[in-house]
């Protein structure tokens, strides 16, 4: 019953905030981009691509808030708020001039019915991996959050045309198909197809940043958007060429005598891919790894595999404080402890003392990589305890 109570609750806010706002998403093109990893940069390779055409856009994601050339820090810690706040910034979009908005879409936001009273033009489905279970229960709870989202765009919106654009390769796409084939088009994309027909099989046409798979991914997705929305190959290509990055993703502090990255991976495909992608540039050198997982409960079956995870490819692992919330950071260690055998292990609580620590092993050409926070501006402690930090900043000091 208390449950029942709460999902009106909730969507009674979210259509309240609509009329309140007087449903500013029917005066803009609306796309919502879901996916367990990777909606940050995709979001802004589309912002990015849309303003280099000229087309005035809004973004809001979990690092920050734009509209246009204007740009703040999303401080509310949260994907995608609520409370009104989505609303208020779609009709500030719109004041300012905005004909574009993007909006992240995340499971938990979808369950508290956050992406109601919005009318979408396009979801785009990314990928999807275990996380969030202990919230929803299950992985396919977690699916079908997602899932909903989908569903919802072509049930609610009252757009006339929409577009649901799927990454072909992901095992779940299928549910992402079915939600949307009876609503609108259907547009695939995936990192093959783009390097081969746009790129000609060559990755370096878009320099270093993209050089990853998972870079590609996000590349392949916001092209896709893109061009469905009428831009120029040429255009796209100018800008993705001198696109530099984003703060705290696979972000570079320094290359020389020894490598550092920054980068928020903090799940186990996304780690996976991080130091599978660091790991083969390394070339004589070695890996150290500076990790940790978040506390409260969250996540917990994770820890094995992040530490099982670091074991195959980091020569040293440091273990440190992400957000331990309510846990003891030894507890947090412990759990990712039952992955790790074999290896060098030092385990420091606090997160500044164990950045300085991975420096001070370093030899010219190593690596030194550190995960889970990337540009978070805050490491979450006991009793809604936080502490101000920047992962980029403490680097930039000891190097």
């Amino acid at each position: 019953m208390m449950q029942f109570l709460k999902q009106i609750y909730h969507f009674f806010l979210a259509q309240l905030g609509a009329i309140i706002y007087r449903h500013p998403s029917r005066e803009l093109f609306v796309i919502g981009i879901t996916g367990t990893k990777g909606k940050t940069t995709t979001a802004e390779l589309l912002y990015t691509l849309l303003q280099a055409e000229g087309k005035k856009t809004a973004i809001i994601s979990s690092t920050a808030i734009r509209y246009g050339d204007e740009v703040k820090k999303n401080m509310t810690e949260t994907t995608m708020p609520g409370r009104f706040f989505i609303q208020r910034f779609l009709r500030h979009a719109v004041r300012s001039g905005c004909a574009y908005a993007i909006v992240e879409v995340t499971s938990q936001g979808v369950t508290h019915y956050r992406h109601r009273g919005i009318d979408f033009d396009a979801g785009l489905f990314l990928n999807l991996h275990p996380e969030h279970i202990e919230a929803h229960g299950t992985f396919e709870k977690y699916r079908d959050a997602k899932y909903t989202f989908f569903l919802d765009i072509g049930k609610h919106s009252v757009k006339k045309e929409k577009h649901f654009f799927i990454n072909e390769h992901d095992f779940n796409r299928d549910h992402f198909v079915r939600a949307g084939r009876d609503y609108g088009a259907i547009i695939y994309f995936n990192r093959e197809t783009f390097l081969k027909r746009e790129l000609d099989g060559k990755k370096n046409m878009l320099g270093q940043w993209f050089m990853s798979d998972f870079n590609l991914e996000n590349a392949a997705a916001a092209t896709s958007v893109a061009q469905t929305l009428g831009i120029d190959w040429e255009v796209i290509k100018k800008t993705l060429t001198q696109f530099s990055g984003l703060s705290g993703r696979m972000e570079i502090i320094q290359e020389k005598p020894f490598r550092f990255v920054i980068d928020y991976a903090h799940t186990p495909d996304s780690l996976e891919g991080l130091y599978s992608f660091l790991q083969p540039r390394n070339k004589t050198g070695s890996m150290i790894c500076i990790l940790g997982s978040a506390g409260g409960g969250r996540d917990i079956w994770k820890r094995p595999k992040l530490g099982e995870i670091a074991a195959r490819h980091c020569d040293a692992i440091i273990l440190t404080d992400e957000d331990s919330y309510n846990e003891k950071p030894e507890k947090i260690f412990a759990d990712i402890r039952a992955g790790i055998s074999g290896k060098n292990v030092h385990e420091i609580i606090d997160r500044r003392e164990a950045m300085r620590k991975g420096i001070s092993l370093a030899r010219e050409g190593d690596t030194v990589v550190i995960s889970g926070k990337g540009s978070e501006m805050w490491i979450h402690g006991p009793r809604r305890k936080k502490i101000p930090w920047s992962e980029k900043a403490v680097a930039e000091e000891f190097l």
